[in-house]
């Protein structure tokens, strides 16, 4: 049976060692007798915080999340279209056909402006994130009719609102709600990280499972923080809803990390579960 895989690289990987043996594991998914069907998603805040810096413009992050003004959605627009360009050109060295999307390309990702809201771990005040949105659909047949095509959709983090406007959305909460949309099999979320630790920074406290209400927990006694919070969060949302069927927590990869995923033989990373 054709299985149906999210992954999400975090911006982090496309400045790791190991990106060009991730990128080759995914196309040897992607291509074979039983070909899987695969959506990329990716961030960019590593490369989007330099080029702010570098512009001399104040980067804010509260709770892990960045405050988007106008400026700042400008430069996510730049530094995200230049990282898709470069993951599809690495996609094709490894043997892929991708197709470069980010959530504005026929609204593949529709999107609502962001109220202010209460962020866990920030206090009792809302937080304005500015051109930051919420995602409100998935557009599913356009995804579903590349996939049909044997294509690799390579999706950046926007997103757009019914005026066509583009708004910065999360990577995570983007790759989990097209995880949900398509009822995906499993979504793989790449980090810097490589999982959830107990004791942040040592690599061997890692959890290898969690729970759903687990992780709710650690996260209120502040041993999930910073940018694992987003992360986890929107994890715990998709699967109280019961429509993905494992999301992998992983870091950089071997070329052959991912079909030892599949087959149930990688000791690596963390798995949350409902």
């Amino acid at each position: 049976m054709t299985q149906t895989l999210i992954i999400k690289l975090g911006g982090e990987l496309f400045e790791s060692d190991s990106l060009h043996a991730t990128l080759r594991g995914i196309a040897a998914l992607t291509v074979g007798d039983a070909p899987a069907r695969v959506v990329l998603v990716h961030g960019g805040g590593p490369q989007a915080t330099a080029l702010q810096r570098r512009l001399g413009q104040e980067v804010k992050v509260v709770g892990g999340r960045r405050i988007t003004d106008e400026a700042a959605l400008e430069v996510m627009k730049m530094s995200l279209s230049a990282l898709n360009a470069d993951l599809c050109g690495g996609l094709i060295a490894a043997g892929a056909r991708p197709v470069g999307l980010n959530g504005t390309s026929s609204r593949v990702i529709a999107g609502v402006k962001r109220p202010p809201r209460v962020i866990s771990g920030c206090g009792p005040d809302p937080v304005d994130f500015g051109q930051v949105g919420d995602v409100v659909g998935v557009n599913v047949a356009l995804l579903r009719l590349l996939l049909d095509a044997g294509y690799t959709p390579a999706l950046a983090c926007l997103a757009a609102d019914e005026r066509g406007a583009a708004l910065n959305i999360n990577g995570d909460v983007v790759a989990n709600h097209v995880a949900e949309a398509l009822e995906a099999d499993h979504l793989i979320l790449l980090t810097g990280i490589g999982g959830v630790l107990a004791a942040p920074p040592d690599p061997a406290s890692r959890i290898p499972r969690l729970r759903a209400d687990e992780a709710a927990q650690l996260i209120r006694e502040g041993v999930i923080a910073g940018g694992m919070i987003p992360k986890i969060e929107a994890s715990i949302e998709v699967l109280r809803r019961g429509r993905v069927g494992a999301i992998h927590i992983l870091g950089p990869l071997r070329d052959d990390a991912l079909p030892a995923l599949l087959s149930g033989a990688l000791d690596q990373g963390t798995t949350l579960t409902p």
